[in-house]
């Protein structure tokens, strides 16, 4: 899952606007694509601000202060948001649900696992609306120990053995109780490594797939889509490999470009095709130091076509890769699917760089989703597997009924709660130490998130329409203005 160091605090980020595709009609009778702000105080004249500060008391906390758009007049920095410039559409901010995660979340008490997943997963109140999960296809290196769906001593070429039974004890209850709260959400799965007698090592760690088990571990991925929504649980969306270059976490498998790419083309693709499955198939899914993996998928044309986009983390490499990727292939997406915080970590400088690098970065760089690794660990970073991961931070930290809200709780949370599915990504400028990423959602709400990078006070005009409000964010300050 991880390499083992964390990133420089003070990585610079290249965040790219990337190119404007422009703005169709949206069916209305306006020749601008929304009507003018409204005069006085009432409507979308009021803006409402979350914010987090490096003070702790002041953690997504809802502003009091009235904010109201005025005709702009001031000589102040300004972030300028354009609704005529669009990008990528929106499909949500999250984490990773690890087996571990479910479990600690599962061994709660009724009552108070359920208070915790309304504030996880709804958006009323100081909810937080987490929009999109990833799972673990089997076991990844934060469940208590390694498994597939089809650990027999002997080969099962035919997966007459495949069971969803390890799910059922912990995460499948918990997911239909965070599907009953929120039954839309985006789910993605990725397996951490095959059978192990699919493997060249037979071993959890390491090892390549047998080029003679692609067929059964292309239906491995069928019978997995299948058995989940059996389940009432839809799958979105798959990649192939959890950090295919990565052999040395437990479990793990390492796989080329060149093999993914065949695999997709002569095994899973196909598969999925057959059986009907509209999951998307997503390829890479690992740092963006090597854009060259995904590149290598997508230029082969009989694999490229079953493949919706590619996946990444940043353990490697700078965010703007991202672009490099997108721009290459345009009509092909590109998701944000791992980054953990490391702990004990400093609140401070972690959410920074995860506002930064992520929750800005990754969506100005094209990407349809940001989630974060992982959603829960206990006390002691636990469980995780003989040398899985031993100081992962959880977004929330677990100790029997007791929660602590970490860095990634904070992150998502900005975005998660106002940017919904189906948001679109628009214009704004990037003035000064404001880093910022701008949204229009499906319900015409506007959505600026702001972090003041600098390292003092500052204060700015948001500007639309030729109206302008006046705000200020204190120095490491991140907030979320939305109207």
């Amino acid at each position: 899952m991880k390499l083992p160091f964390h990133l420089p605090l003070g990585l610079s980020c290249a965040l790219l606007l990337g190119l404007a595709t422009g703005c169709g009609s949206d069916g209305k009778s306006e020749p601008t694509p929304e009507p003018p702000l409204p005069p006085g105080p009432s409507g979308p004249s009021q803006v409402a601000l979350w914010l987090t500060t490096t003070d702790q008391s002041t953690r997504f906390y809802k502003s009091t202060l009235p904010l109201n758009f005025t005709t702009a007049t001031s000589q102040n920095l300004a972030i300028t948001v354009d609704t005529t410039q669009t990008y990528q559409s929106i499909d949500g901010f999250g984490y990773t649900l690890t087996g571990g995660s479910a479990q600690l979340l599962h061994q709660m008490g009724a009552t108070e696992r359920a208070a915790l997943l309304k504030e996880l997963f709804a958006t009323d109140g100081t909810s937080i609306g987490t929009s999109y999960l990833r799972l673990s296809i089997g076991a990844s290196d934060l469940d208590a120990a390694p498994f597939t769906y089809d650990d027999t001593s002997q080969p099962d070429p035919t997966l007459a053995q495949f069971s969803l039974a390890p799910d059922r004890q912990h995460l499948l209850p918990v997911l239909k109780e965070i599907l009953a709260i929120n039954p839309n959400i985006k789910i993605l799965g990725s397996p951490w490594t095959a059978p192990t007698w699919m493997k060249t090592n037979g071993s959890f760690v390491g090892g390549s797939l047998k080029p003679e088990y692609y067929a059964a571990y292309a239906q491995y991925f069928v019978k997995y889509i299948q058995g989940m929504k059996a389940e009432g649980v839809t799958i979105d969306a798959v990649t192939l490999q959890n950090e295919p270059l990565h052999g040395g976490n437990n479990p793990s498998m390492v796989m080329t470009a060149t093999e993914q790419a065949t695999f997709i083309r002569a095994n899973v693709g196909p598969a999925l095709r057959a059986a009907g499955l509209n999951t998307k198939i997503i390829a890479y899914d690992h740092n963006l130091d090597r854009p060259d993996y995904p590149l290598t998928v997508l230029q082969d044309a009989q694999a490229s076509q079953y493949v919706d986009g590619s996946a990444f983390h940043l353990y490697a490499g700078n965010i703007s890769a991202m672009s490099t990727v997108h721009d290459a292939f345009p009509t092909k997406n590109v998701y944000f699917t791992e980054q953990w915080v490391g702990g004990p970590g400093s609140f401070n400088p972690d959410f920074s760089w995860h506002m930064q690098n992520l929750i800005i970065g990754a969506t100005r760089n094209w990407s349809r989703n940001v989630l974060e690794w992982n959603l829960a660990a206990d006390q002691n970073y636990g469980p995780h597997t003989a040398g899985g991961c031993t100081n992962c931070l959880g977004a929330v930290t677990i100790n029997g009924n007791a929660v602590t809200r970490n860095p990634a709780y904070y992150t998502v949370a900005h975005a998660a709660k106002f940017v919904r599915p189906g948001s679109v990504r628009i214009g704004s400028n990037l003035p000064g130490n404001l880093q910022n990423v701008a949204f229009k959602n499906p319900d015409g709400k506007k959505v600026l998130i702001v972090l003041n990078t600098g390292g003092t006070s500052q204060t700015f005009d948001i500007q639309y329409r030729n109206k302008a409000v006046t705000t200020s964010l204190a120095a490491g300050a991140a907030g979320t203005y939305v109207w």
